[in-house]
């Protein structure tokens, strides 16, 4: 099974949206949003997920450290 990333994607306005994405979809969604490819479409577990990337303010990506406890 692939690493999945943790991100956070903040949009205009303050909603923010969770998300796991491996390693090849975190490379789409950057190229898409260098490119100006809108809109950007992929998958989060059992969801697609379509993104209107002129709206995308930040995109939050989890470090991957392991945690334990709060």
């Amino acid at each position: 099974m692939a690493k999945l990333n943790r991100i956070e994607i903040g949009f205009e306005g303050g909603p923010v949206v969770p998300a796991k994405l491996d390693e090849g979809q975190l490379k789409d969604l950057r190229k898409a949003l260098k490119n100006g490819d809108s809109p950007h479409e992929f998958t989060s577990g059992d969801e697609t997920v379509i993104l209107d990337l002129n709206k995308v303010i930040f995109i939050r990506i989890d470090a991957n450290e392991s945690k334990v406890g709060f």
